[in-house]
């Protein structure tokens, strides 16, 4: 560390907070040694230490230049104010539901805010995540917040309203697909599959499945195309329609956005 202090803190070093500083270190983005981790629990300050031993560990804020709030949303206003008056001229929040406002008001004035919402997938650096600009953001603090985020997955730059949406979907929709995940094992081990070969089988279809939709992008075209006439797919999804899986999906989308809203 100089004269000036780290780079970057990442203060909260729980599951979100730790998956973007593997990201970070993996990718260089940031040397590590202008790199800190700040945690307020002792046995996850050790655990981090034995994960990143290159990074320093601290039980509170350093000087720093920027940081990226990852605390609970309840502790991001005195996490903002501990950033601010440690030097952070901009902070990366990734708290669900705690505006722009409020975590502008607890940083000060002179202190740019982004505000983000990745999701568990960045946990092994397939995240989604979405980020809009405070009132003090310039494109460079947008372009700083990317840079952090990208490191475990793709990012999108929204207005904060559409925070709301985007966490419905994919804030939320990992556990939607893993309740899937359940279903499917639970429905093939009912109709005599093997559990062991189920829970092999399931989770290698929504990988070979979710690759094929990001290679061509039409998750119609290929429903199509898995889908003959009178077939066994064509049951199975006829099956799902009569029972109005479209709208169950749907009202799980709008609940998350709601709650998201609630929160906020």
């Amino acid at each position: 560390m100089d004269d000036q202090g780290y780079e970057l803190a990442i203060i909260g070093g729980g599951n979100m907070g730790a998956a973007l500083l593997g990201g970070l270190v993996d990718s260089g983005v940031f040397a590590e040694s202008t790199l800190c981790v700040v945690e307020v629990d002792a046995d996850r300050r050790e655990h981090l230490a034995v994960t990143f031993p290159a990074i320093a560990v601290a039980a509170t804020v350093p000087s720093c230049s920027g940081a990226v709030l990852a605390v609970k949303p309840n502790g991001i206003p005195a996490a903002a104010a501990a950033a601010a008056v440690a030097g952070a001229r901009h902070l990366l929040s990734i708290a669900a539901g705690v505006r722009l406002a409020t975590i502008e008001q607890a940083a000060g004035p002179d202190v740019a805010v982004v505000r983000a919402m990745p999701n568990t997938p960045a946990l092994v650096r397939l995240g989604a995540c979405a980020i809009a600009a405070g009132a003090a953001a310039d494109t460079d603090d947008v372009a700083w917040a990317r840079s952090i985020l990208e490191a475990v997955g793709t990012v999108d730059e929204v207005d904060e309203a559409s925070l709301d949406a985007f966490t419905g979907v994919a804030g939320s929709g990992p556990a939607y697909v893993f309740l899937l995940a359940e279903s499917l094992i639970d429905a093939a081990v009912e109709e005599g599959l093997d559990r062991e070969m189920a829970e092999r089988v399931v989770p290698q279809l929504l990988l070979g499945s979710a690759t094929l939709l990001e290679r061509d992008g039409d998750p119609t075209r290929l429903r199509e195309m898995v889908t003959s006439p009178n077939g066994t797919t064509a049951a199975g999804l006829a099956a799902l329609d009569e029972r109005d899986l479209r709208g169950a999906i749907a009202a799980a989308v709008r609940a998350a956005t709601s709650r998201s809203r609630e929160l906020g």
